[in-house]
Formats: structure tokens, sequence, C-alpha cells
């Protein structure tokens, strides 16, 4: 067996059987290290090489964290929740009570896609605002598996379909820039033409879970939301207007110098300037937003060393020209296998950004000779980088919604949001880049 496919293989099924995810990936790592023919000296040191490019990662999402929790002592997510909470109370039957589940759901929808393109700040949201909502969400009996779904889908959707924020840098700096160089004239194709099939296939995806798969109530314990996440935070209006400000110049300083680090411990900084945040607090406040989101640093950390195992043995090309040659001149089947394929190396490494480059040399070439169009070879080496990004244990489309949903541990990683995003996503995102390969 390929050991890229092994490798993978054995990272879902130790996910699924509840073994931590840092643990899967170290073990589905040096599995698939060995059956790719590297010896274990040379599996490790390959991982530990791995390692080194994801400690910028975590280190920003221990930043964000701190900067989330200062976020929170301000109030500001509270008074949004106070003011659902209020409404959950007049109105709690019926209509009005599914009114407000879709204007949380469309709030958090909103931001999600805001997060992507016109406020580039990624996961860091979550944090922010989900946890707070827990409560409300809770005496909605709103099912975190339908707010995980729709997490992601704004998390993913906006950057492989609108060339702006992330999107700019996927579809324009990565998947052009990637198939303009190994043989198609990309400069007059427009890209969310080509896209546009595929992330139809997203919103389905959604729509399916909003409405069908999880429109039914849940319940959790409210006394282990009120014992994680106060629901009695104290706020005023200059706590409120200081938040903002510190999201501001946070925003602002992250685009000036292009580094979330820095722009999160300036908006941290400015709590503690204001005096939100009192001084003696600011250390273990700190301390404490680390550890919110240690998880997915490790995590992330993790994954890179995964993918840099699986390049080490030299299984990913050997994959993709497998699959090559069992296609023969068959366009349907080349399609598939190419979109089964570019899903498998997205699961294991976690980032749909670093699959493109992998993925393009070897498909552009073959897509060219089976008689693809410029804009079919387009959305076909697009979807096949996206494929996986939603329903992979180490993406930090998963984990993002997983940190503000599981603050209360009532909410688990795999079942909770790996499975239900991978099911509502990678298969329609499947059929329909399948389609557009072949309508285009």
């Amino acid at each position: 067996m390929n050991a890229v496919v092994a490798a993978v293989l054995i990272m879902l099924v130790l996910s699924l059987c509840r073994i931590h995810v840092v643990v899967a990936l170290i073990i589905g790592a040096i599995s698939g290290g060995l059956i790719g023919g590297l010896s274990l000296e040379a599996t490790i040191n390959s991982f530990n090489t791995g390692l080194e490019g994801g400690a910028k990662v975590a280190l920003a999402y221990a930043t964000l964290g701190a900067f989330a929790v200062a976020i929170g002592k301000s109030g500001l997510a509270h008074a949004l929740a106070d003011k659902a909470l209020v409404m959950v109370g007049r109105q709690d039957q019926g209509d009005a009570a599914n009114g407000i589940r879709y204007m949380i759901i469309g709030l958090l929808l909103a931001v999600a896609v805001s997060s992507q393109n016109i406020l580039p700040i990624h996961i860091a949201f979550i944090p922010l605002v989900v946890p707070p909502l827990l409560y409300v969400m809770a005496k909605l009996q709103m099912d975190r598996r339908l707010v995980a779904c729709v997490l992601t889908f704004g998390l993913i959707t906006p950057y492989m379909f609108l060339p702006v924020g992330f999107g700019g840098i996927y579809l324009n700096d990565i998947l052009l820039a990637n198939v303009a160089d190994n043989g198609v004239d990309a400069s007059e194709l427009n890209v969310m033409s080509a896209m546009a099939l595929p992330a139809l296939g997203m919103f389905i995806g959604l729509l399916v879970a909003v409405f069908f798969s999880y429109r039914g109530g849940r319940g959790y314990d409210l006394k282990r939301i009120e014992q994680t996440e106060r629901v009695d935070v104290k706020y005023n209006p200059m706590t409120l207007i200081m938040a903002l400000a510190a999201i501001v110049v946070a925003f602002v300083v992250q685009l000036w110098l292009g580094s979330m680090i820095l722009g999160a411990l300036a908006g941290f900084v400015l709590f503690n300037v204001s005096g939100v945040v009192k001084w003696k607090e600011a250390d273990d406040l700190f301390t404490e937003g680390m550890k919110m989101l240690a998880m997915i640093g490790f995590i992330m950390i993790a994954a890179n060393g995964f993918a840099e195992v699986m390049r080490e043995t030299g299984e990913i090309k050997s994959l993709v020209e497998g699959s090559v040659a069992a296609i023969g001149e068959n366009k349907a089947l080349a399609a598939l296998l190419m979109l089964v394929v570019g899903l498998l190396i997205t699961m294991g490494i976690g980032s749909s950004f670093s699959t493109i480059p992998i993925i393009a040399a070897l498909y552009v070439p073959l897509a060219l000779q089976l008689g693809f169009s410029p804009l079919a070879i387009v959305a076909l080496v697009g979807t096949a980088g996206a494929l996986g990004d939603a329903g992979s244990p180490a993406s930090d489309s998963t984990l993002g919604p997983t940190a503000g949903l599981n603050v209360d541990g009532q909410h688990n990683h795999i079942w909770d949001t790996v499975v239900p995003t991978f099911l509502h996503y990678n298969l329609p995102l499947l059929a329909f880049g399948w389609l557009a390969a072949m309508v285009l």
C-alpha cells in the first residue's frame, strides 16, 4: 500500500477511536515513513524538521488566545449574548425561538465569511464570539454540530471562491500561479467562474446541515457551561468601546506588519493600558488565553511534522503517478481520481494551501493531455486542494470551531466537528468539483 494512503488511514482510524489527534498524527507519520522505506532515524529526523515549520503558527494562535480572553474580559461578546438571552426569555417557544436560532446562525456565518476576506483574522474570532453564546444556544437546544458546520463553511468557501483576503492568496497566488507555471495560460481566466460549481456544492452541504441534519434540538448541561464560561461578566460602555478599539488596533497592526502575533499583542497591550485588564491580572489572563488555543498550536505543529515525513518518502508523487497510470484516456475517471487523491493529501497534512503545489505539477500536464479546458483544469486543481480541509482532524477549519464549542467539554472534536463537516462538505464538493471538470 502507498505510504501516504496508509499514514492517512492510520491517523484517521486512530482519531475515530478517540485517540488524541496529536498522538494519531505522530503514529501515522512514523508508520508512513517506515512503510515508505525510510529508516526509523530518518523518519524521526524528517518529523522533527517539519515541526519547525509549525512553530510560527502555534505562537500566533497562542497570542490570539490571550487576546481573545482579554476581549472576553471586556464583556463585548457577553453583551451580545445577554441581548440574545433576553430575547430567548421573552420568546422561547415556536417560530420566535426558531427565529433566534437562525439569527445566531446568520451572525456566525457572516463573521466567519468576513474573517476570510473583509477582516482576515481566520479562526481568531471563534474563541471571542462562540463561548459567550454557548449558554444561549443551550437554552435554545441548538445542536453544536450545526454550529460547527456553519463555521467550517464560512472558513473554507470564501477562500475557494472569492479572490479577496485569504481567497486572493489561495486563488491567485497559489492556484492560478501553479497552474500557469505548469503550462496553462491563466491570464484571461475568471477564477470565480471556475470555482462557482464547487462553491455551490459547499452551499448545498450547508443547507442540508441547517435544514435537515441538525434542525432538531440537542440537550447540553447548563451548569457545566456556567462553570466554564462566566455568564455574569460585568461590562460598561467604556469597556465595550475599548474592546472595539483593541480589535481595530490588532487589525491595523496585522495588516501593517503582516504578523498576527504582533497584532494580537498590540490589542492585548491596549487592554492593559486602558485598565480593562488590570496589570496584576495580565499575566494570569495571558496564560489562560495561551492555554485556550494551545491544542490547536500543538496539532498544527504535529501536522507539519506529518507532512514533512510524507514528502520525504516520495510517496506523494508515486500516489499521483499511480492514479495517472490507472486512468488511461478516461476523462471522467481521471477527474474523479485526481479529486480523491487531493482529498487524501489534504486530509493528512490539513492544509489546502500546501496541497496545490504538490499536485499541480502532475495534474496540469495530465489534464492538458486528456483535453480538459483551462477553466476545467483550474476547477479540478482548486477543488482537489480544498477537498479534505473540512473533515481533516488536523485542519484549522475544524480545530477552530472545536476550540470555541468545546470550552465546557461537551463537544467532541472528531465526532461532533470532523465527521459532520466531512459528510456535509467533502461529499458534495467531490460531486460538484467532478461536474465542474466535466462541463467547463
